[in-house]
């Protein structure tokens, strides 16, 4: 059983995009058709439910740069009266995306992890591939995938039909691999050396906490912002989304040994999941990571 899993990492998204529409011009046909199951977390919940639909990567990422300018224009400096950010443009970027279509209409198996953050408890969004009790069939897919992305304190929570409230599914799942893996062979009965993972990054950080012999640490340490403008940086949330990546890479090696292949890079330095202004960059990375693994990846798929 074949499985892509895409990471969150807001616009870093970019980066797996690239890496997919590099595979798309070589293989002349969508990424999406390599795998029997596909699963993606915040940013990497747009992307995956894209290529469920045989969306073109290029149009994706066209979709990326253009909403991407509207989405990250702050409506709060800090964050602490109303989110950061507001998801009107995320909302708009969906509806184009994605139209009415409800998770009832995909057949093809869809994973997005999501937070209910109403009952405390971590989530998942499920395509129609038969999974018992599957209670989301009636959602919507683009507001599946707006709770799947909903960042605290930069974006609002998703009201989801006044039952509960959902945000990022990056909290406990930001590399969802695991996720699928319990899946496959918990639903599946795949056997564990039966499961292939091709897993896609947002870029390896080198988030600096530098040792500060001021022992008072607060806000500005953790949620640093600039000066004059006030921008907030997602410092402690680029973080946590980092650990939660890594360690579930490191347990997936473990498990699945080569038929775990993980595609992420380092970005030498830090880049905000919000900051818009190395799109280009991170475009570029994810070329020169396919061109340079491009005879393992071609093994991976086709083997």
């Amino acid at each position: 059983m074949k499985i892509l899993c895409i990471d969150g990492g807001g616009i870093r998204g970019v980066f797996a995009i690239s890496i997919l529409k590099s595979l798309e011009e070589d293989f002349k046909q969508p990424a999406g058709i390599f795998f029997d199951m596909i699963a993606g977390t915040s940013t990497g919940s747009i992307i995956a439910s894209s290529l469920i639909l045989d969306k073109k990567m290029d149009e994706v990422l066209k979709g990326y740069e253009l909403y991407g300018k509207k989405i990250f224009v702050k409506q709060a400096k800090v964050g602490l009266l109303k989110s950061v950010y507001s998801d009107k443009y995320l909302r708009r970027f969906f509806h184009r995306a994605f139209g009415e279509m409800e998770l009832s209409e995909i057949h093809k198996p869809l994973l997005i992890p999501a937070v209910d953050v109403t009952h405390g408890k971590p989530f998942v969004h499920r395509s129609n591939y038969g999974h018992p009790g599957n209670d989301s069939l009636s959602m919507k897919l683009w507001d599946a995938v707006l709770s799947s992305c909903s960042a605290p304190v930069y974006f609002p929570p998703n009201n989801i039909s006044n039952s509960y409230l959902s945000i990022d599914g990056g909290l406990w799942a930001n590399n969802p691999s695991l996720v699928c893996i319990t899946e496959a062979m918990h639903y599946f009965k795949a056997e564990l050396q039966n499961i292939k993972i091709l897993s896609l990054g947002t870029g390896l950080q080198k988030i600096d906490f530098t040792i500060d012999h001021n022992k008072d640490w607060g806000v500005k340490h953790w949620l640093p912002f600039q000066l004059p403008s006030m921008k907030v940086t997602p410092k402690l949330l680029d973080l946590a989304l980092h650990l939660s990546s890594e360690s579930v890479t490191y347990h997936c090696k473990h498990l699945l040994a080569d038929n775990y292949l993980r595609l992420n890079e380092k970005l030498g330095e830090e880049m905000p999941f919000d900051d818009i202004e190395f799109v280009d960059e991170l475009i570029m990375l994810g070329r020169q990571v396919y061109k340079d693994r491009r005879e393992e990846i071609k093994n991976f798929l086709l083997s």
